[in-house]
């Protein structure tokens, strides 16, 4: 009796360990060789908005966190001013015209009478003419420029998205070009997973991709899109920034380079918000295509 209490314990101990081995392993698995990682970000292009022309910000249309649309208007840039602008151009175009109109007139009237009027005095009314002209096209040039400017006072979105970091307010003074806010582009959502080197080879442009946002259970599905085509070396010196750098998670000890993988997302659940910066679980699950994989130690 004795001698089978003693061979149950054994077994149930065995068992046991067992157990606690195979979890030991399908864990090493997991996180050592299927392709799967836990260092993800939410990425999304940033588009700055940039007013095209200079003055006085009159009217500001949205707030900051706001969506809108493609062609929404941002904010509105002193119209009077540059209306103003246009008019005096338009009128300057006017003024031009009648001096050319009184000009091609006199030139018409000096060519009719050669025997009076004098050689000289009738290529001088011809240059008058072409010079008029020439001018005329400059007037009409800036005309068209006003009315351009005039059209720029309007500031619209240039993709849909949603506004971020905007503290403008009617009466401050915008400079051309210099960003007054950023749109976060919708479109562009995507997530950027830093697999190791080691589970490349398990991973292939168009395989399926599920990822999880930290606290979210849902699955956002998505599908690889690209791998980096290098990283930063950091023993030498003259990438200048060109390569993706990303930083190690340990330095004292010899650990596989972490490299870029970009997943386009496919489907968002609709109860999901994704914001970048966000931190995400990227699981990708590799095509059955026959391919034989390596499978390595990490060190």
């Amino acid at each position: 009796m004795l001698h089978r209490q003693n061979l149950l314990r054994s077994l149930a101990t065995l068992l046991v360990i067992l157990v606690v081995l195979g979890g030991i392993y399908a864990l090493w698995l997991r996180y050592q060789v299927e392709p799967v990682t836990r260092d993800g970000k939410v990425r999304a292009d940033m588009v700055p908005v940039a007013a095209d022309v200079s003055g006085l910000v009159t009217e500001v249309k949205v707030a900051d966190n706001q969506k809108v649309r493609k062609g929404e208007i941002l904010f509105i840039i002193d119209r009077p001013r540059y209306r103003l602008a246009l008019e005096q151009a338009e009128a300057n175009v006017a003024s031009q015209r009648t001096a050319l109109a009184q000009a091609v007139r006199e030139d018409r009237r000096n060519r009719a009478m050669p025997e009076v009027i004098a050689a000289e005095v009738i290529e001088q009314g011809t240059a008058r003419v072409e010079g008029l002209r020439a001018t005329i096209g400059q007037a009409v040039a800036a005309r068209d420029l006003a009315r351009f400017n005039l059209e720029r006072t309007i500031v619209r979105a240039p993709v849909d998205g949603t506004v971020s970091n905007m503290s403008l307010q009617p009466g401050v003074y915008l400079t051309a070009g210099k960003a007054a806010l950023a749109l976060v582009y919708d479109h562009s959502l995507r997530v950027e997973g830093y697999f190791e080197e080691t589970k490349l080879p398990a991973i292939r442009v168009g395989d399926r991709a599920s990822i999880y946002l930290m606290g979210v259970a849902d699955e956002i599905e998505g599908h690889v899109q690209s791998i980096a085509g290098g990283v930063e070396d950091r023993e030498r010196a003259g990438t200048d920034g060109q390569l993706a750098n990303v930083n190690p998670s340990f330095t004292w000890v010899r650990l596989a380079q972490r490299i870029p993988v970009r997943v386009t997302i496919d489907r968002i659940p609709p109860n999901v918000r994704m914001i970048p910066g966000q931190t995400a679980t990227v699981v990708v699950h590799p095509r059955d295509d026959g391919r034989s994989v390596h499978r390595s130690l990490p060190w």
